[in-house]
């Protein structure tokens, strides 16, 4: 039925487009003399964008605070958006659900680029529990990050070559930022006593985060959302925390913090009294007006958040 659904939408909106005497999403037009339009998925693509492209790029993104991109589902206004960009950037790697199918839909009218996917396999992370597939929460780890950003300083360039300087400048610059918040999020790190690191959410996403930063990450669900933990999966990992008296676990924004409450119920319900260490920023980031509200300030909250509640 979604299907249908979209097919029609699209047909809608790109016959409006050529009705308007607009020039078609996608073609090879010159685009050094206006700005690029640009669709992105998650608020951390639309941030990468915005670092590279500048004064170039209109970014619009799709996915705003606190929205889970596993659970999302387009709506017509999406269908709209992305036929008029001349760029869509989507993470990939199966983050954005059944969404998957329409960027197939969308290459047909409009360049549409995978971010992550770019990222070589080898250091891509299939835990068991994903089924085969690849954990696409790759922006926890950020080098991996800096290899996105390059991806759509790539894309941005092949399609304004004319201002190839520009992006170049800009992602050399971003890229010295993003080095330095690595290095910054190793040395927070470190602080932590290597028996207190242990990072425990709702969700497996934050496996490239404790591979970078040294934390054992236990999620109460696997790679998406879109299923509940179950009792036995809370009172497993109730058992885990009460044996190494794991001090606090962590809520995250695009979850429902139901599940984790439940866990630390079952917790304490064997004598050990865990706390909620504070909301991390998982899947989606803070509002535009917060500090949060960027890729830089998330991963930082995200570290600090992490660091000062396994170690008071």
């Amino acid at each position: 039925m979604w299907k249908l659904f979209f097919a029609f939408s699209l047909y809608l909106v790109m016959s409006g487009c050529s009705k308007d005497g607009e020039q078609k999403a996608g073609s090879d037009g010159d685009v050094s003399s206006r700005i690029i339009r640009v669709v992105t998925t998650t608020g951390m693509i639309a941030d990468a964008v915005k670092n590279v492209g500048g004064e170039r790029v209109d970014v619009t993104a799709l996915m705003g605070p606190g929205v889970d991109p596993h659970l999302y589902k387009a709506s017509a206004g999406d269908v709209s958006k992305m036929s008029k960009a001349d760029v869509i950037f989507y993470n990939g790697l199966h983050l954005e659900g059944k969404m998957t199918e329409i960027f197939k839909e969308m290459r047909r009218f409009t360049r549409t680029s995978a971010v992550a996917e770019g990222i070589e396999t080898s250091r891509l992370l299939s835990p068991p529990e994903f089924n085969g597939n690849y954990d696409p929460h790759v922006w926890f780890d950020v080098t991996m990050w800096i290899e996105v950003v390059e991806s759509i300083e790539n894309t941005l360039v092949q399609i304004d070559s004319a201002h190839s300087e520009y992006y170049s400048n800009r992602t050399a610059d971003y890229i010295r930022k993003l080095e330095e918040l690595h290095e910054y999020a190793l040395s927070r790190a470190v602080t932590v006593p290597e028996g207190k690191r242990y990072l425990v959410t709702a969700h497996d996403a934050f496996n490239y985060f404790g591979r970078a930063y040294g934390f054992q990450v236990l999620g109460l669900q696997g790679i998406s959302t879109a299923s509940e933990a179950g009792a036995a999966d809370v009172q497993n990992l109730a058992h885990v925390i009460f044996e190494k008296k794991i001090p606090a676990i962590f809520v995250e924004t695009s979850v429902p913090s139901r599940s984790i409450k439940a866990l630390q119920a079952a917790v304490r319900a064997r004598g050990f009294d865990v706390k909620v260490g504070g909301n991390l920023f998982s899947d989606a980031m803070g509002s535009e007006e917060t500090p949060e509200g960027n890729y830089i300030g998330m991963v930082r909250h995200n570290i600090e958040t992490i660091v000062t509640a396994l170690t008071n």
